[in-house]
């Protein structure tokens, strides 16, 4: 049987949970943004939290594993404190994703959704990380670390395990840890929204082009 929450973990879900719900106009449609809420608790989707989840939703506990289940950003067990994904997807893999993700486990000593024995790293084999124009880059809980290469993936690796600050090249100054960022998924801001620039450069080329160019998009049919 699952630890159950102490009281006063629990009443601080339920008064978190209730701000989340409180922004649908129909109470289960706060299932997702819930399910984050108990992962910066408990570092996946508990039993407990799941049993949560479906009590503050009047719903069954199927109905919210069935979610959990289905969208690969809720975990199912604990998951490590930093979450590093290595995107092998077609563009990233060429540019050296898949190098990257051969050295970084044997480096790690682990793979796929498995986690280190100290509960620090969880690895993850990313299909996109929507960054195409930085590849290849490592997400660490869904932070960018663009135009990545073997030496530079373990130097992070070695900064997350020293205990040292680790710095994405977009976003928060500092990469928070994975329980801090399901907070943040959950709805909670954590003051950093505006921290670093949201686009690079290369991001940014094709846009700047059609301005010097005049160029928009065509409008549709009957305007």
């Amino acid at each position: 049987m699952a630890t159950p929450y102490t009281p006063e973990v629990e009443e601080r879900l339920r008064r978190d949970g209730a701000e989340v719900i409180a922004r649908y106009p129909e109470a289960r449609s706060a299932i997702m943004p819930l399910l984050h809420l108990v992962q910066s608790e408990d570092g996946f989707c508990s039993p407990r939290g799941i049993a949560l989840v479906a009590d503050l939703l009047n719903v069954t506990k199927a109905e919210v594993s069935a979610v959990a289940t289905f969208y690969s950003q809720y975990r199912r067990h604990p998951n490590g404190e930093y979450n590093v994904g290595v995107c092998t997807n077609a563009l990233c893999a060429v540019m050296g994703g898949d190098a990257i993700w051969e050295e970084l486990t044997k480096y790690v000593g682990v793979g796929h959704d498995e986690t280190t024995e100290d509960g620090k790293i969880t690895l993850e084999q990313l299909e996109c990380n929507a960054a195409c124009d930085y590849a290849p880059v490592i997400m660490v809980n869904w932070e960018f670390f663009d135009n990545q290469t073997p030496a530079s993936a373990k130097a992070l690796v070695d900064d997350i395990r020293a205990g040292r600050d680790i710095h994405p090249t977009r976003g928060p100054v500092v990469a928070p840890t994975f329980k801090q960022n399901e907070r943040v998924l959950a709805g909670f801001e954590d003051g950093h929204v505006d921290e670093g620039p949201a686009a690079g450069p290369a991001s940014l080329a094709g846009l700047e082009i059609a301005r010097e160019r005049g160029w928009t998009a065509p409008k549709p049919e009957g305007e």
